[in-house]
């Protein structure tokens, strides 16, 4: 089974190259991308949006460190998310960009939470707790009992960490853009006033574990809380796990055929001494090495 084709691939890749073009006011732009992506889903339907959720992850090796395509891809994850939320059936809006604020905020009728998209280069080896922004979440929660990040699932530790404690020491849920999507397909099959209150169910269901480091535990709360609210998740949960994998290649072959094109502008350079010096100052060996090593990990998986 292939989900991820040609077309979609073309599309992500356009989108990329447009966000990288982008040049002028940061509001400007985030203000473009919010209306082009929402007048797709508009004209599509969950399959743009769907779509979108599957291929968002990956931070393009194009775009500069901390450079303004970085920051409006961010922000396009933000739009992805509460476009997300609204396809759900919540009352969502993006925040304008401040310091000490979430991104996303999100309201039912009978709870509301505030959220954040986040993404990852492949190529980047070390990513810390801070970087999960958990305890500021907890902190930008204002009044609301609940907060969410989202996140790749390729990147979330698979074992142990202190983001898991945190979480639900602060009553964070950490979730992940498969798993979103499996609930926007479920909000268009069996609407919204299932999919709001399976929304709730997860944020309760991390509210009332116990404090603990271990990843297993913790998604295997959350999945069970997915998988048992009704009998067609299943069939979207083996879809989503196939089209995480799917994602992940199509990230490498875009991130690797980016550091291969900078390799050959290196080697067309004269002196050996500077290619040399450029191969080993850029990291594009280890960067390559560390896209490559990157797999599907088991934290949709369920024991029966």
């Amino acid at each position: 089974m292939t989900l991820l084709d040609e077309h979609m691939i073309e599309r992500r890749n356009r989108w990329i190259d447009e966000i990288g073009a982008l040049s002028g006011e940061f509001t400007e732009n985030a203000s473009h991308i919010e209306d082009k992506l929402l007048e797709a889903i508009r004209n599509t339907g969950i399959a743009v949006l769907l779509e979108h959720l599957r291929l968002c992850s990956a931070i393009p090796e194009s775009y500069g460190h901390d450079s303004s395509e970085e920051k409006l891809y961010s922000k396009y994850t933000d739009i992805l998310l509460s476009a997300s939320y609204s396809q759900i059936g919540l009352q969502s809006v993006v925040l304008d960009t401040r310091a000490n604020s979430a991104d996303v905020e999100a309201v039912a009728d009978s709870y509301s939470f505030v959220a954040d998209a986040k993404a990852f280069r492949l190529s980047r080896t070390a990513k810390n707790q801070k970087d999960f922004k958990v305890q500021a979440m907890d902190n930008w929660k204002y009044g609301k009992p609940y907060a969410m990040v989202v996140c790749p699932l390729y990147q979330l530790p698979s074992t142990k960490s202190q983001i898991y404690k945190q979480a639900v020491t602060r009553n964070v849920c950490i979730f992940s853009y498969s798993h979103l999507a499996v609930i926007v397909q479920l909000s268009a099959a069996l609407g919204p006033e299932f999919s709001t209150a399976l929304l709730y169910r997860i944020l309760a269901t991390v509210e009332a574990l116990n404090p603990s480091k271990d990843a297993i535990s913790y998604w295997q709360a959350v999945n069970r809380a997915m998988l048992d609210a009704h009998s067609s998740v299943r069939q979207l949960w083996k879809v989503e796990k196939v089209a995480s994998a799917e994602a992940i290649d199509v990230a490498k072959v875009h991130a690797l055929s980016h550091f291969s094109r900078e390799r050959e502008k290196i080697m067309m350079m004269s002196r050996e001494q500077a290619i040399r010096e450029l191969v080993t100052t850029r990291k594009i060996d280890s960067r390559i090495e560390q896209i490559e090593s990157v797999e599907i990990n088991t934290l949709m998986d369920v024991n029966s």
